[in-house]
């Protein structure tokens, strides 16, 4: 079976492949606009949600990468953990108590991982834990990382959702030993008054090429932009990266993440 994947908008993907269905850092609620209503930053969505959290379908695994809500949404998680009792979720170590109270469910119900650590939550797919700096890289007060990236393998294929990050020393070399194929990147960037409003950043269009290609995966995705409009990127800008990148034969293959898109990917051999 090959493998596909669907963008479901800011950091959110559908992961399918050998008979398997996984769901990351899914946001698929307003409950942002509803917790900023009135502030600085109100979160107002700049597209709808592509489905809701009970139109996935049937899922076999949900992984958040950190307690952020458009990572680790509660309006989207309780009413899909409460529809397939089965399902379980992968989430930082760190963020045990927010992901218990966020998913409504049990310890029984948790994967639990640090970064470093492999772990194989559903038979046929196992999931490595990365370091990711979300401006910077932060830990609890048991040394545990607060984010974190994923690489994903199904379907002979090994995915790395960076998560929310900047590159930072180490990156690099630590991704690259787990030899991702396909590596799925934030390029809305960041700023100083950003990060002083409480918003921290991620990687810039131009970090995210230069991350991809040096980890050395055959092609990127472009996310985590067009949710909020202060906090984006211009999509026309990754979409011209892709053509020069394509036109040079020099890196990866760059794709926008776009909605009603699956991107589709042979199994290696």
């Amino acid at each position: 079976m090959d493998l596909c994947l669907h963008w479901l908008g800011q950091a959110g993907f559908v992961i399918e492949g050998a008979g398997k269905r996984l769901v990351i850092d899914p946001y698929l609620s307003d409950s942002l606009a509803r917790k900023y209503a009135g502030r600085l930053y109100p979160h107002q969505r700049l597209m709808a949600a592509p489905v809701g959290s009970l139109e996935l379908g049937s899922v076999d695994l949900v992984l958040s990468t950190h307690q952020h809500t458009d990572h680790m949404d509660p309006d989207t998680l309780a009413p899909l953990m409460a529809q397939q009792p089965h399902l379980k979720l992968v989430a930082p170590r760190a963020a045990r108590e927010e992901a218990l109270r966020r998913a409504r469910v049990d310890d029984t119900r948790l994967h639990l991982v640090e970064a470093g650590e492999r772990i194989v939550p559903i038979p046929g797919i196992a999931v490595t834990a990365t370091r990711a700096a979300h401006e910077s890289l932060e830990r609890d007060a048991d040394g545990n990382h607060r984010f974190l990236g994923y690489v994903i393998e199904i379907a002979g294929c090994r995915i790395w959702h960076a998560g929310d990050t900047v590159p930072f020393d180490g990156m690099v070399a630590e991704v690259a030993a787990l030899k991702p194929d396909i590596a799925l990147l934030p390029v809305n960037g960041r700023s100083a008054t950003l990060l002083a409003n409480g918003v921290p950043g991620n990687l810039a269009l131009d970090e995210a090429i230069a991350v991809g290609r040096d980890v050395g995966a055959g092609a990127i995705i472009a996310h985590h932009f067009g949710m909020f409009d202060f906090n984006t990127a211009d999509p026309t800008a990754i979409d011209q990266a892709a053509t020069q990148l394509a036109k040079s034969g020099d890196g990866p293959m760059l794709f926008r993440a776009a909605l009603e898109t699956a991107y589709r990917r042979e199994p290696n051999p």
